[in-house]
């Protein structure tokens, strides 16, 4: 059945829909990557409705912007959120953080923005209403992700590019050969998917959208239709589903696209109610755009091997025409008799030759053809030019023997046999390209088919399960685990206790305990106790997915050595074509002064054909493929294996500056250190109680999110023996045995500062209490100074104008690093130290870790401009980082690695993200990030070395000396196979095992 489209009118919403607007029937696209701001995007459908007005009910609603001044960490931007959705009357909240804004919908018959305002400065935080907010669903740009078929080198790659590039509205187009893709961002307004998808076809490839982020689409696998009747019974009842926009069902491949409105139905609700209303006759089945990509990479390897037999088929009876046929008597006489002007074998050569090479071959043509017709040269056109070349001088001197009756050789077989090895070529290059993206799809397999679905009743107890596609969670589903299962998406545990393997997602091979409120990762296996979760992130927002689409962008990135092979690639094809011209033109100039004896040319040949055989040769081995494919096949491999060692690479650019680095600065707190600080002296210098001290600090510190915050808490705790099961939130805290702060301010570099009974209390360095006119007396002074050196951090604390006491804080050292710092030394990397801590307490960690460079009591932006400082030279300087604090200096750096998988803000900042928290990982980024390159390099200079010495062989140069002609069929099978072996080279990559700190001291400077 016919693939058939129908638009659906829908009806007008009542009650509490939302009200109709000319947005609704945008689709939204774009690729999600790691950010921690794409919840507005995602909301971005369902404010724009909310502006456009219309209906009722909810349409009253109207939504504000307000500037928030004073978060500092995700901890703050979710305090503003929550205040903002504990306000009667507030629909929806969400808080930027690096923005420093909040969006608000909310009902202005209930509340007033004033009251809005007033519930962030109650929360502690600055607010003001902007006075023009920026309507949410508005976005400058989109960015789709299309399949482009036909692809053969680097010359049809730029020829893509820059059709693309070309089209009013595109902002960026970036065109991957290794994976077929092609990621573009565009201006919804100028342009929309289906004139780019016409563009790539008009440029005489195929293309499709793959994903973008449109939350309102679902691809379903359909089961039960059978016939064009069973069709028109599914679209009747996607006729009268409320919310389904628009559909599209293809018989014949069972698929069901769905563009739906996701603020009336969800997408669970969308296929339960199709099956429902089908009486159990259709089993629907949600498809991922991977699924489609894996299908599409054996589908490519399918039709190529069809080509392949077919061409082979064919030209095994040639080749028996030509070598086994004169041998049997029987035979020959039928293929010597003459038929008209020609004798059999002829006619019988002409045949078979024709249909490999304008049937089977007939590829060939079109995609030389597009590409001559968009001012580019390729592959195509080298086989297209010697195919065509073979093959009509073959039929000219059969036709030009039947006139005159001097029968020169043809050369059927040569084209037929070329044609048949350049397919088997680009069969086995399909295979094995297809093998480089095999640490992709291992990640795309690690999400479970299904999930098990509590069904929640009246009292919150669970009356029941279901099995469910585990695309179709929603956030805030109770889902059961069984042991040995795995986990079907990012979610909390809310019973039970296990231990979960993690490895497949973190690289961290110990099981990680879970019990009642741990956090758990979709993908990973639950290997003892059952499991519920409550599931939180799902989609693009998990972790897994993230790390599929950093996975998929690294991919896609270019590394600058990859600049060498387009330039190469844009002159290649010309230039062969001219050397082969040149070596007909100089053969045949040759043998017309005599320039060699005519024993040379084969019996009934002329030196025109001879030279020909040289020039056809020269066209054919000529291979740009295998410079195109050196750099991105290598780049795919090394990512993929990098991110089933924890260590997920953004791009080829981070890939290739990591072998560079000379220089490599550490945070201290989280990064060199464990970031489990803990309390281990604190001494009153007042007339205060101990209990009383502890309680003031741990009051002001407990709205900060920093390590040393934390450990002054949890001390406090102890010390007041509050049971450590309780519940640690803010809330809770403040209902016990804290006291009420307001006025907080975290002060980056310095301390925090709040007003506990309306006085000012200061926690911090030297240099806070300095700014606050505190006087430190002497012996507070040397007990500091104590601490400092002997590797711990003194906090002091000052209550009312006052120095009350002082806390000694340790935060011990990560066992490996110490030799992960002297393995670097080994590989010829500096390691630098940066730190806001006091220079005492600095110098002694560097001491302890081996760094010999230490910068100390440096704020954040100060960390950025100790890169820029090192950077002035030219070198090439690493950061590694962990928190908010560190992203100016991980931007700055030539690479940066946020290490434990960091904050979202140092996520989007960094160019490497180590999921675990090792500094092993970094050497393993230093070292396969140098193996790469190697691996590269290798494969650009046997790419060389292929056409620098197989076009001179091809050419005759060394004929006068070898007497040895390569015949064109054989110059296209080592034209097919060289390409062939740089993808198996790069595929070696997979063997890339991390080095071990046993193994690893080995490693010395390159």
């Amino acid at each position: 059945m016919a693939p058939s489209r129908r638009d659906i009118q829908l009806t007008r919403i009542t009650g509490h829909s939302l009200g109709s607007s000319g947005a609704e029937n945008e689709e939204m696209e774009g690729v999600r990557l790691l950010d921690s701001y794409d919840d507005d995007e995602e909301n971005a459908h369902f404010l724009s409705k909310i502006e456009g007005g219309g209906g009722s009910g909810d349409s009253g609603l109207k939504k504000i912007q307000v500037g928030v001044t004073g978060m500092t960490c995700a901890a703050c931007s979710n305090a503003v959120e929550g205040a903002l959705m504990s306000v009667s009357g507030v629909f929806k909240a969400s808080v930027a953080l690096l923005q420093n804004r909040a969006d608000v919908v909310f009902d202005p018959k209930l509340i007033k923005e004033e009251d809005i305002k007033e519930a962030i400065e109650d929360a502690g935080f600055e607010a003001e209403i902007l006075a023009e907010p920026v309507t949410a669903g508005t976005k400058t740009t989109l960015v789709g992700q299309f399949t482009i078929g036909g692809m053969t080198c680097a010359a049809c790659v730029n020829s893509v590019e820059g059709i693309l590039k070309d089209l009013p509205g595109v902002k960026r187009a970036v065109v991957a050969l290794a994976t077929s893709l092609g990621e573009v961002e565009y201006d919804p307004n100028l342009i929309n998917k289906s004139d780019i998808v016409t563009a790539i076809e008009d440029a005489g490839f195929e293309g499709s959208l793959v994903q973008s982020n449109q939350q309102d689409k679902l691809l379903l696998r359909v089961d039960g239709v059978l016939n064009e009747l069973d069709a028109q019974v599914l679209e009747g009842i996607l006729t009268r589903l409320n919310g389904v926009r628009q559909f599209r069902v293809d018989g014949i491949s069972g698929e069901l696209d769905v563009v739906f409105d996701p603020e009336v139905v969800n997408s669970r609700t969308l296929v339960d109610d199709i099956e429902g209303e089908g009486y159990g006759k259709f089993k629907l089945r949600v498809m991922s755009p991977y699924e489609r990509l894996t299908s599409k990479d054996t589908g490519e390897a399918s039709t190529m091997f069809r080509r392949f037999i077919c061409s082979l088929s064919l030209a095994i009876p040639l080749f028996c025409i030509q070598v086994i046929c004169p041998y049997i008597a029987a035979l020959n006489q039928v293929l010597v008799w003459r038929c008209g002007p020609f004798m059999m074998s002829d006619w019988f050569k002409w045949g078979l030759v024709s249909i490999i090479q304008f049937v089977i071959g007939k590829r060939f043509y079109v995609a030389a053809w597009r590409a001559l017709r968009n001012g580019s040269t390729n592959m195509d056109v080298l086989v297209a030019l010697g195919t065509s070349a073979s093959y009509f001088y073959s039929v000219g001197a059969l036709l030009y023997g039947a006139v005159t009756g001097f029968w020169s050789p043809t050369y059927f077989d040569a084209s037929a046999m070329l044609i048949t090895f350049v397919l088997l070529g680009k069969y086995l290059e399909s295979l094995a390209k297809g093998k480089t993206s095999d640490a992709m799809k291992k990640l795309v397999q690690l999400t479970p088919a299904t999930a098990v679905l509590l069904i929640e009743g009246k009292g919150g107890k669970f009356v029941g399960e279901r099995e469910i596609d585990a695309l179709l969670i929603q956030p805030g589903d109770s889902l059961k685990v069984v042991p040995g299962g795995k986990i079907p998406a990012d979610g909390v545990v809310v019973w039970g206790s296990s231990y979960v393997n993690e490895s497949m997602v973190t690289g961290e091979s110990v099981p990680v305990s879970k019990e009642v409120g741990s956090p758990v990762i979709g993908g990973t296996i639950n290997t003892h106790g059952a499991l519920h979760i409550k599931a939180t992130k799902v989609g693009s927002d998990a972790v897994l997915s993230q790390i599929i689409s950093l996975v998929e962008t690294a991919q896609m990135s270019k590394a600058p050595i990859q600049q060498f092979a387009d330039y190469v690639a844009s002159i290649f094809v010309p230039v062969v074509v001219t050397l082969a011209l040149v070596t007909l033109v100089g053969w045949s100039i040759a043998g017309a002064v005599g320039g060699y004896p005519e024993e040379w040319i084969p019996e009934n040949g002329t030196h025109f054909v001879f030279s020909l055989m040289f020039s056809i040769s020269v066209v054919v081995i000529a291979c740009p493929c295998a410079l195109g494919l050196a750099t991105p096949t290598a780049v795919m491999v090394a990512t993929g294996v990098g991110a089933t060692n924890g260590v997920l690479i953004k791009g080829g650019d981070a890939l290739e500056k990591a072998h560079k680095l000379k220089y490599i600065i550490f945070d201290k707190t989280g990064t060199l250190t464990q970031g489990k600080a803990t309390v281990t002296t604190a001494k009153v210098f007042s007339k205060m109680d101990r209990g009383e001290f502890l309680t003031l600090v741990a009051s002001a510190e407990a709205s900060s999110e920093h390590p040393l915050a934390k450990a002054i808490v949890d001390y406090a705790r102890q010390f007041h023996s509050i049971d450590e099961s309780a519940e640690e939130g803010k809330e809770s805290q403040n209902s016990g045995w804290l006291l009420d702060t307001s006025d907080f301010s975290a002060l980056p570099g310095k301390g925090i500062q709040c007003l506990v009974n309306n006085k000012m209390i200061l926690v911090g360095n030297r240099k806070l209490m300095s700014e606050n006119s505190i006087t430190i007396p002497d012996h507070v002074d040397k007990f500091v100074g104590e601490l400092e050196e002997s590797a711990r951090t003194g906090v002091i604390v000052a209550y009312n104008g006052e120095l009350v006491g002082v806390m000694g804080i340790a935060d011990p050292l990560k066992r490996e690093a110490p030799i992960v710092v002297e393995l670097l030394r080994r590989m010829g990397v500096r390691s630098i130290m940066v730190t806001g801590d006091n220079w005492r307490t600095a110098r002694a960690v560097a001491k302890e870790v081996g760094i010999e460079d230490v910068r100390a009591e440096v704020m954040p932006a100060g960390k950025a401009e100790v890169v820029r400082s090192l950077q002035k030279d030219g070198s090439t300087v690493g950061m590694v980082g962990d928190g908010i604090n560190d992203s100016p200096a991980l931007a700055a750096a030539d690479v940066g690695m946020a290490i434990g998988a960091g904050t979202d803000v140092a996520i989007e900042a960094a160019d490497y993200v180590l999921m675990r928290n090792n500094l092993e990982d970094v050497i393993i980024a230093i070292d396969l990030s140098r193996k790469t390159l190697t691996r590269i390099r290798m494969n650009y200079v046997f790419a060389m070395a292929y056409n620098v010495v197989s076009i001179p062989i091809a050419a005759g140069v060394f004929f006068p000396l070898l007497r040895v002609q390569l015949p064109p069929w054989a110059a296209g099978a080592c034209m097919a196979l060289s390409s062939v072996s740089v993808v198996c080279s790069s595929l070696l990559l997979r063997r890339y095992k991390k080095p071990s700190l046993n193994t690893i001291l080995e490693i010395t400077k390159e």
